[in-house]
């Protein structure tokens, strides 16, 4: 199996921008969960906008891709990303978060955006 290396230019960008806690968090959600930007405002308890410019971040770099559905755009992480090994990769050290849609869920908070 051929590795693909990233540039240390490009990897630095990737690295800062998931330096941020609440990114890093985002992306090992999505790591295993496909969400919408209303499930992150209540995981997080911060504004929409402030998810919005979030996710625009990550998804303007590539690392997680957006789909329409219906009314509702849900957000995944973005396996065909030229960054995608190196996010795996820094994502297998974290803790699973799942528990935080588990809560959302058991508040009936989950939004199921069918």
């Amino acid at each position: 199996m051929q590795v693909s290396t990233v540039e240390i230019e490009k990897a630095a960008t990737v690295i800062k921008l998931l330096g941020d806690k609440t990114r890093l968090t985002m992306v090992k959600i999505l790591d295993s969960h496909d969400c919408c930007v209303c499930e992150f405002v209540e995981i997080f308890k911060i504004s929409q906008p402030a998810i919005s410019q979030h996710l625009r971040k990550l998804k303007d770099l590539g690392i997680v891709k957006e789909t329409r559905r219906g009314q509702w755009i849900i957000y995944s992480l973005n396996k065909d990303s030229e960054y995608y090994l190196l996010v795996e990769n820094i994502l297998q050290y974290l803790p699973s978060q799942d528990y935080k849609l588990q809560e959302l869920e058991e508040q009936g908070l989950r939004i199921s955006c069918e």
